[in-house]
């Protein structure tokens, strides 16, 4: 079996049966010896752990550009919290891109921030606001878990930095739109499967991320942390066939 994790960022396999695929600075670094040599010594701390544990199977590529493999030469194409950084042009192309290099009868797994999920959550706890005159100063993180990462202005790793870092980064790498941090649009189970079923997928399915019609899925790791346990909790996970 081959599989394709697109826009993996650092969360790879390293299982030989996936390739994983982005172009992260992260990827870049390690792709490339020359910018390795010159990069590793100013990684610290998260990142540097980050940075260690990624495995050799990774390819540099911008998806904007489209997926670089050949026409029906995929069993299953993956991605987690990257398609909701596409606006909704952009998604239908790439959707068609991956329906492309599928096999038929290949499977399309899709994790994503769960607008449903966060909205509920919204107002769930408007109504608790209004019960408990102390709950609305925290209001405020509810309504971030919407609109934070759509707004967001620079990036969050950078954010955290020391000043002099946080300017060349900056400088260099650019704000978080440019990074491609932004969230650009959102989905829950409806419009997620009306845009898959108008590019031709079929059979679309929800799931979780402990289960999938991929067989031996979990063996990947992929949808799990460190310790064994959910690595995108509350996200919606939905595939779909070619």
């Amino acid at each position: 079996m081959n599989i394709l994790n697109l826009g993996c960022g650092t969360k790879i396999s390293a299982n030989p049966e996936v390739v994983n695929v982005d172009w992260s600075v992260y990827l870049l670094l390690r792709k490339y010896r020359i910018l390795h040599l010159l990069a590793s010594p100013f990684l610290r701390g998260a990142r540097r752990e980050r940075y260690k544990s990624l495995a050799g199977n990774i390819k540099v590529h911008n998806h904007i550009k489209g997926i670089p493999y050949p026409e029906n030469s995929i069993d299953v194409v993956y991605h987690s919290h990257f398609f909701e950084h596409f606006d909704q042009g952009m998604a239908k192309r790439f959707q068609m891109e991956v329906r492309k290099v599928l096999k038929q009868g290949g499977i399309q797994r899709i994790v994503i921030p769960n607008f449903e999920s966060l909205v509920q959550a919204y107002i769930d706890h408007l109504s608790i606001c209004k019960n408990k005159s102390d709950e609305w100063k925290v209001h405020d993180n509810y309504i971030a878990g919407i609109l934070e990462q759509s707004v967001r202005k620079e990036a969050f790793g950078t954010s955290q930095q020391p000043p002099f870092r946080r300017f060349v980064e900056n400088l260099i790498l650019g704000d978080a739109r440019r990074r491609g941090e932004t969230h650009q649009w959102m989905y829950d189970q409806f419009n997620l499967a009306a845009l898959l079923e108008e590019v031709g997928f079929k059979e679309f399915a929800l799931l979780t991320y402990n289960t999938s019609n991929i067989p031996n899925w979990n063996t990947y790791g992929l949808d799990y942390d460190e310790s064994g346990s959910e690595y995108h909790p509350g996200s919606l996970y939905a595939e779909v066939r070619k």
